[in-house]
């Protein structure tokens, strides 16, 4: 028999978790952005931690920011086909353990993860159903702005993000949505409207809706 379930005080006909792709230009708070996404209540969201070989910057804690490895455990993961996607930026490894991600999603849970555009694109090519958000700024000056505030990396590293950012805001026509981060609540609500509303996609949920009706009209 088909099961409804309750997700953020609406019926969930589908049992399948989905997995939620959050991504876009470094420095565009992408994770002040997770983090209020998060904070909204009534969720079933889990947060996909990425394994990562740079450095740990102050008030990251292994297993919650990133899992920090080093990059010979790194390489070895990659040649066993470990990773959902992973890709190297100034010299560091940022990837998505595959392990986890099916097992969260197959338990229903909605899955998030918060990585950069060009992990996005290997994502894309295995998991054609999952919810690609670009998490995109107010303007390039923002941006540009933003990356010196956080004050975290020599301005040669800032300009090689920007360059790269350039590159990446141009790709916004491969995502399903765009959401401005002019304000984090504003962003992280316009997120959860997004999840909301593919659950009630016909594609998603419509077999069960019918399923539904069969038994009901069985009964």
């Amino acid at each position: 028999m088909i099961k409804t379930t309750q997700h953020g005080g609406t019926m969930k006909l589908n049992q399948n978790g989905l997995l939620i792709v959050l991504s876009g230009p470094s420095g565009v708070g992408k994770g002040t952005v997770r983090r209020a996404l998060f904070d909204i209540k009534g969720h079933n969201l889990t947060y996909s931690i990425s394994m990562t070989t740079r450095k740990p910057r102050e008030g990251e804690v292994d297993g919650e920011d990133y899992y920090f490895v080093s990059k010979e455990e790194f390489e070895q993961r990659i040649k066993e086909g470990k990773f959902l996607e992973y890709a190297e930026f100034v010299g560091n490894y940022y990837g998505t353990p595959i392990d986890k991600v099916e097992d969260s999603i197959k338990a229903g849970k909605e899955v998030v993860l918060e990585i950069e555009v060009e992990g996005a694109k290997q994502v894309k090519k295995k998991k054609e159903d999952a919810v690609f958000i670009f998490i995109a700024p107010p303007s390039f000056l923002a941006l540009k702005e933003r990356l010196h505030r956080r004050g975290t990396e020599a301005p040669e590293i800032i300009n090689e993000r920007l360059e790269k950012a350039k590159r990446e805001l141009r790709l916004i026509n491969d995502y399903d949505y765009i959401v401005i981060n002019d304000s984090v609540d504003n962003a992280a609500n316009r997120i959860m409207a997004i999840i909301r509303a593919e659950h009630a996609r016909t594609k998603r949920s419509g077999e069960g809706y019918i399923e539904l009706l069969e038994e009901t009209n069985n009964e």
